[in-house]
Formats: C-alpha cells, structure tokens, sequence
C-alpha cells in the first residue's frame, strides 16, 4: 500500500525519486533484431512478427474500407456521442493554438517572415492491450488534421480474431483517416520510420506504447534514414496537492484512477495532515475493492507515496523539483497558486477538476510530458504537427542599413567569405548608382 513520508531534509531524495526506467540490455537488442527484420523483409517480415506477437494469421495488413464502415455499426449511439463530443472539445483547443504567420520589417528594405508549413507524412500509433484507447487516437489525430498533414495513417495491433478494435475504427474514421494498419510493437515504428511495400514510410511518429515501442521510437529516432518522434516516454503519473478541507474521497478516487494505467504508474499525494494522509488511504482500501483493475493498481501504489508538509508554498516547490506529468492542486483558493507552479503537464484546479476530464473532454491534449520531462517539455499540441520556415527579403538600401555590421561580425569569427557575399553586393551597388 502507499506509503506516508515526512517532508524532512533527509527525505527529500526519497520524495522525488520516480520508478527505474527499464534499461534492459534483451529489450534493446531484440528491438534492433525486429527493426533490422522489418528493413530487410518488410511485409514478410510484418506478418510474421503479427503472428508471432500477436497469435493471428493476418491475409492482410492494411484495414478495408467494408472495415471501417462495418465498424459504427458495431457502437452504440451513446459510445459515438462520446467519441464525437471529445472531438469537438479536441478541435475547439486545438484550433485556438493554430500559429499565425508572422512579417516583420526589421528595418527600411529589411524584411522577416516565418510561415508555418505541416509536415508531409505522419504515422500514429495506438497499442492494443486492454484498453482501446480511443481517447489517444483523438488527442493525435484533430491536430494532425487541423496542422493539415496531407498523408496520416494509423497502425494498431489486431485481437486474436485479426480485427481492430470498432470504437478506434469509428474515431478514425470520424477525424478522416483511412489509412490503418494492423500492426503493431516495436514491428509497427520499424515500418512506419523506414517504409515497407504495404506501409508508407512517415517523417514523424507519435503515439505511446510498451518498453518495446518506446525502444523501437528512440532507435528510428537516432537513425538519419529513420523518423522524428513525438515526446520523451515513461511511466504515466499523478501529483495531488491537498489541504485538510479537500474531499478525501475525491483526492483517493483520483490517485487510483492514475494507478490503473499500468503497474509502473506512479500516484503522489502531498498533503498538510497525518490525520488527512491516513483518511485518504481509509478511502483508497475502500475504493480499490470495486475496481476491476485493481491487481494493477495495488503494484502501482508498491511504488507510490504520501508526502507530508506544513504549507501548500511547501508542496508546489516539490512539485516543481518533481515536474508531473499530471498535477491536481486540491485547496481553497487554487487559482492564487498558479503563478509558483513552474513545471508540469497539465494541471487541474480545485475539488471539481479530476485529471480524468483532462484525459478525455475538456479538449487539452493528454499526451504529455512525464518522468521529468515537463521541466522542459511541453504537452502535444497542433504544432508538434508543423514546422516552420523563416524567409528573409532585403533590398539594396536595406544591405547599406545592415551590411557593415554582418561585414564587422564576419571579419571578428574571420569568416572572410561570408564578409566577401555582402561586400560584393555593396560594391556592386555603389558602381551602380
């Protein structure tokens, strides 16, 4: 069960130390083998490792469109209400942080301009698992669409009967994406990243996934002839911050509703009182009985821990040692508190904001930053989907305005060609006129 701690010197380290990332020698070298398999084989290779991994002969790789159509009749009317609804919410937050091109004179005849540009290809990657995580697919697939990314497509891994789940299928269909890929593991990134006859190979991938996937995302991601990836991988993690007026219930059903992720999640409750901190876990004992995951999450709490500290100003400065990918800031007044928060994901204000919106309505993207990585990391968002590219314009009379100081700054890194370029061009001018 979770453990209570003292925020005392000596246990400072203990606080922010986050489960151990597997760094598995096995892990890494098989990944290398699938990889290399999946460029030297392709398909072949694809429906093997399908078989393998996944214990289904598949005939055929890519999901047919009588597929996709069959799928929303497989859903009933309040599960595609649902999925539309978080849509919507997905566009509306997006749509809002779609960047505007910028042109600047900088000086007379000197001008700047940055364009945004989306980038050509995309793959995404939805694992399988337990649970159809519809909720993600949306969270990749609006910005992909609202970026404007001629060429999208999806790989995910196929059940036992060599389908895909419908509510992913239906959700796909929804944001426009027809190409998906029964595929997936370490096999599906190895296709996506180097291209195979059935599966087009993409600039960039996204989506999260197993210690394989992740393996398999930063080994493409290192290679030149691979792909960029999205963000920085790990464990999935929660950060409450309470005072002794928060609802006990709510702080405990949120802790537990992080834990079921996965047996290496980790849930972290800071909070004024031993008499709170020990309700809290009265609430987590009587909760977690009517909870089908609840295997996962007792392996989870092993891992987590209650903090103890005199002020809310004492919490957030642990929190920012921290950085959660998620951070619920349970106490009176909250929004007075958000100006000392300086590193995390996403934060949740107030006894009515449960991380679990986050993951699905509100429309802020949940794909964030974890195992530290908010210290410097940002949450997905429309623009991991673009680029931007500067152009620069200047005319003669502008080259007179700015020229010497390049000229000074060249002949001070003794850089004579780049002095010669603008040189040349001002000589030029003054034999012109």
């Amino acid at each position: 069960m979770i453990k209570i701690i003292s925020c005392k010197k000596q246990n400072k380290k203990i606080s922010l130390t986050r489960p151990a990332l597997s760094k598995n020698n096995s892990i890494q070298e098989k990944t290398k083998e699938i990889i290399s398999e999946v460029r030297l084989k392709g398909d072949k290779a694809l429906f093997q490792f399908t078989e393998k991994f996944d214990q289904v002969k598949l005939k055929n790789l890519t999901v047919s469109i009588s597929e996709i159509n069959d799928a929303e009749k497989k859903i009933n009317s309040k599960e595609k209400d649902a999925i539309l609804f978080a849509k919507k919410q997905i566009e509306k937050n997006q749509f809002a942080q779609l960047p505007k091109n910028i042109m600047l004179t900088v000086n007379e005849g000197v001008t700047c301009e940055r364009q945004a540009r989306a980038i050509q290809r995309v793959g995404l990657y939805i694992p399988g698992g337990s649970a159809p995580l519809v909720s993600t697919l949306l969270m990749l697939a609006v910005p992909a669409t609202l970026a404007q990314c001629p060429e999208i497509i999806l790989c995910t891994p196929p059940d036992k009967k060599g389908e895909i789940n419908p509510a992913i299928l239906f959700a796909a269909n929804c944001c426009g994406i027809s190409s998906i890929y029964k595929i997936g593991g370490a096999q599906a990134i190895a296709a996506m990243a180097y291209g195979t006859k059935t599966i087009p190979k993409v600039n960039k991938i996204f989506g999260p996934g197993n210690a394989w996937v992740t393996q398999a995302k930063i080994l493409v991601s290192e290679n030149p002839e691979g792909a960029s990836i999205d963000l920085p991988a790990g464990p999935s993690e929660l950060m409450v911050i309470a005072d002794n007026e928060a609802n006990e219930c709510f702080v405990a059903a949120d802790l537990l509703s992080q834990a079921e992720h996965g047996a290496d999640s980790q849930v972290t409750l800071i909070a004024l009182s031993q008499s709170f901190a020990l309700n809290v876990i009265r609430e987590i004992k009587k909760q977690i009985n009517n909870l089908p995951r609840k295997n996962i999450i007792k392996k989870s709490l092993t891992k987590s821990r209650i903090i103890l500290v005199n002020t809310i100003e004492q919490a957030i400065e642990i929190s920012n040692a921290y950085a959660p990918e998620h951070l619920i800031l349970n106490c009176t007044q909250p929004e007075k508190y958000k100006s000392l928060i300086q590193n995390a994901g996403a934060v949740f204000l107030g006894a009515w904001s449960p991380e679990t919106v986050g993951d699905y309505v509100t429309g802020s993207n949940h794909i964030l930053p974890t195992y530290g990585y908010a210290r410097c990391y940002s949450g997905l968002s429309v623009t991991d989907f673009m680029k931007f590219i500067s152009f620069q314009t200047v005319t003669l009379p502008g080259l007179k305005i700015i020229g010497k100081y390049a000229e000074k700054l060249a002949e001070i890194e003794t850089l004579d060609a780049h002095k010669n370029a603008v040189s040349l061009r001002l000589n030029k001018g003054v034999t012109d006129e």
